[in-house]
Parts: structure tokens; sequence; C-alpha cells
């Protein structure tokens, strides 16, 4: 199957030139390194590209990036993984790497199922494509998207991802994308980020988890990131970093009613 972009022209610029000139401006000067995972927005380019780019161009980017992302559309299975196909859009292809996700939806033991309907238009996963495209598009994803799970299966998912990447001879690495507050002005998003980005900096997925729900938290990717940390201790990860922090306000000047980002990195 080709997975053809859903929103292109909307979310980030349509044509190979204009995206390329559009992401162009997110990249920073940075010393890149390999990673284990990292927590990456999914707003559109103008709002959540600098936060993006940031990202990104700290990530030495390997043979293959796994993608997990919140389902916004409500289209699919709970776990969604598309298994095989090819990803476009306007900048690249991506082939999704069919050994890997095999070893994934083998390792979790019916809890992944291989569905296509749930990235069929949804956002999350696809914007992460522009920024690494930039880079190279000489790498494969696989694509998982989560509707709900709990904390046992983000555990179980996790450690799933984390088997079949030691089963690999080649890098990989796991990128959770997620949005952070959702509609709250400025000073609040900041308090309330503030206490979800402490538990992914501590690598703690249940203490993530646990604040995400106790402080009602809207982050919409609470549980790619969850699972995300799951595999990155199975991992050995060791410590995580900020690496950039804005809300919408910063972009729109309207601080009342804004949308957080963060970006981290884990190794």
């Amino acid at each position: 199957m080709i997975r053809t972009p859903a929103v292109a022209g909307q979310f980030y610029n349509g044509t190979l030139e204009t995206l390329n000139r559009q992401v162009r401006q997110y990249i920073v000067d940075a010393p890149k390194e390999p990673v284990i995972g990292a927590v990456c927005p999914h707003a559109g380019l103008m709002y959540s590209g600098p936060v993006a780019g940031a990202v990104f161009s700290r990530i030495e980017i390997p043979p293959t990036v796994i993608l997990l992302g919140p389902n916004h559309t409500g289209l699919g299975e709970r776990i969604s993984l598309m298994d095989e196909g090819v990803w476009k859009i306007p900048t690249g292809s991506f082939e999704i790497d069919r050994v890997l996700a095999h070893r994934i939806y083998k390792n979790a033991e019916g809890l992944v199922a291989k569905d296509t309907k749930a990235h069929l238009f949804e956002h999350s996963l696809e914007v992460q494509l522009p920024f690494i495209a930039y880079f190279t598009t000489s790498v494969k994803i696989v694509p998982i998207a989560i509707m709900q799970a709990s904390i046992q299966e983000c555990n179980k998912l996790g450690i799933a991802i984390a088997e079949a990447i030691k089963e690999a001879d080649y890098d990989v690495t796991i990128v959770a994308s997620s949005d952070m507050s959702h509609y709250v002005s400025h000073s609040e998003a900041k308090a309330l980020d503030r206490l979800a980005i402490e538990r992914i900096l501590e690598i703690d997925p249940e203490g993530l988890y646990n604040t995400v729900l106790t402080k009602r938290i809207t982050m919409c990717g609470y549980l790619p990131v969850t699972t995300m940390l799951y595999a990155a201790r199975v991992l050995d990860a060791e410590k995580a970093e900020l690496v950039k922090y804005a809300t919408s306000g910063d972009v729109s000047g309207d601080y009342s009613y804004v949308v957080g980002y963060a970006g981290i990195i884990v190794k």
C-alpha cells in the first residue's frame, strides 16, 4: 500500500520546494548524536516547527525510525501497526521496515493489530516525516498509532519494541509524537507541562502516566510517550534532555489560549 499525504498543504507546505524551505527555517546548528528515543510535537509547522526542528537537528538519523503517535481520528484498532507499504510526502518516500514491524507484532502477543485505517488520515506521525526527509530519505519507518492503552499495555508494548530493537543489527530510534497542554493560558500550560516534562526527564513512565491523569493534563500523546519511556528503560537509557519548550502563543502572540510543545531526547 502507498500511503499518500493526508495533511500536506494544511499542516505543512505541499510542494517539494516550499516544504524544504519551510523546514529549513526550523533547523538549527547543533551537534548530532544517536538517541534511543525522542518526544516531538505534531501541530502545524508554523506553530510547532521550531520545537520539532530543534529536536531533529540533534538526532543522528538511524536506518529505521519507529513512530509512535496518538490516534486523533478514532479510526482503526486500539493499537494499530502499519506493517508494510510506503509513506509519501512531497519531499520523499519512506518504506516501512517490514522485518522490525513483524518482530514488534510478534513480541506484543496479540496486543497490536495490523491495521491501515488508523493511519490513513492521522497527522501525528506524518508531520515528523518532513524533518526526517530534510536530512535523509534513506530511512525506513514503523508507524504505530495508539488510541487506547492501559499502563500495563504501554509497558508490554514498550518491552515488545525494545526487544525487537535488540534483535536488529542496525540502529533504531523511537520518536513519540505528542503535543502538551491544549487550550489553556500560557502560564497554566507551562506549569502543567513542567510536571509532565519532569517525569519524562526522569525516564519515569509510570510517573508520567499517573501525573497526566491526576493533574488532568491535556497531553494528547502521553500513551506514545509512556510507551517510548518503557522501551527506553529496557534499552538502558541513562538520561533525557529537554531540547526546547514553547507554546503556540510564542507564534500567535495570544497567550490566553495556547497549546504547549516540548522537544526531548532520550539517550
